[in-house]
């Protein structure tokens, strides 16, 4: 009787040196999780077999996205559209263009605020200290001695 199947073979144990560390990090950071990485380990397959998964899944994730990125730019194969598509675009930087104008402009006004509302409270706090001044320094001559 020949077998032909073409999964991978079976280890004959699935506590590997990564399903161990895994499961005593588990146990490390949080205990619920190295509960549920022995769980794994005996109901579920190797941590190996895991770490693989995941790293193709993310390989591919990658490799997917990155005709999409390339592409953004590019024809849609449509002259309508992408006549379209430019006349947006160029709205739309024409619209940022103008909105950062008018913060430029905001962003000055401010500082003439601040920078008025800073010299009349210098000025205030000098006329204070100055009256506080005057009223502390008596003329020599104004004491009057009894006598």
């Amino acid at each position: 009787m020949t077998s032909t199947s073409f999964a991978k073979p079976k280890r004959a144990s699935r506590w590997t040196p990564l399903g161990v560390a895994a499961f005593v990090l588990g146990f490390m950071v949080w205990w619920p999780l190295g509960l549920a990485i022995i769980a794994y380990i005996l109901w579920g397959g190797s941590v190996d077999d895991l770490a693989a998964d995941i790293g193709r899944q993310f390989k591919e994730m990658f490799r997917s996205a990155a005709p999409r990125a390339r592409s953004y730019g590019g024809s849609s194969g449509n002259a309508a559209f992408d006549a379209y598509r430019e006349e947006t675009l160029k709205r739309l930087e024409e619209e940022r263009r103008k909105l950062e104008e008018e913060r430029r402009e905001f962003e000055a006004f401010m500082d003439e605020l601040r920078q008025a509302r800073d010299r009349e409270e210098f000025e205030r706090f000098m006329n204070e200290r100055k009256k506080k001044n005057t009223r502390n320094t008596r003329p020599k001559g104004s004491t009057k001695k009894k006598g």
